[in-house]
């Protein structure tokens, strides 16, 4: 057996409790708080939290769930807080994240850097994407009017 407790705001709490030869699909209301195992079966995840979360998250992600085909995320704090001249866009030892399977991505209730971290080719690559749930200022605000270059891998 394996449990995964998610706290929110202190007051509420969600409990996910599974037998470690687990067979499901899908894993929602979740934050950074799991165990470290390989969810080799988990296609659907929806990942709400209320911290930052930093580049080296989403690269946990991308390995601990490798068939990923459809990802949500809320987090409505900025990436920024946290992060400093160490950025990926200008640090080498900043791998690109690949989700080799993702297929849908929602976005749509995120701070603008999580828009970033996914369509910026210099962070994350998307081989698969064929559905993108963004708010449209952000996605124009990130890719500079369809005209940023470092989104065409992802994007175009």
């Amino acid at each position: 057996m394996a449990c995964i407790m998610n706290y929110y705001n202190g007051v509420q709490a969600i409990c996910n409790i599974y037998s470690l030869s687990f067979t499901f699909t899908r894993l929602g209301q979740i934050s950074n708080n799991f165990p470290n195992i390989v969810f080799g079966t988990v296609t659907h995840l929806h990942v709400y939290y209320m911290i930052p979360m930093k580049h080296g998250f989403f690269m946990w992600i991308s390995r601990a769930f490798p068939l990923l085909k459809c990802f949500s995320l809320n987090n409505q704090i900025s990436q920024s807080v946290i992060w400093d001249i160490l950025e990926s866009d200008y640090n080498s030892s900043y791998c690109v994240i690949e989700y080799s399977h993702l297929m849908i991505l929602n976005i749509f209730d995120v701070h603008t850097d999580y828009v970033e971290q996914f369509l910026l080719e210099t962070k994350t690559h998307l081989p698969l994407l064929a559905e993108l749930i963004v708010n449209y200022t952000q996605l124009k605000t990130v890719i500079m009017d369809f005209t940023k270059n470092a989104t065409r891998r992802n994007f175009f």
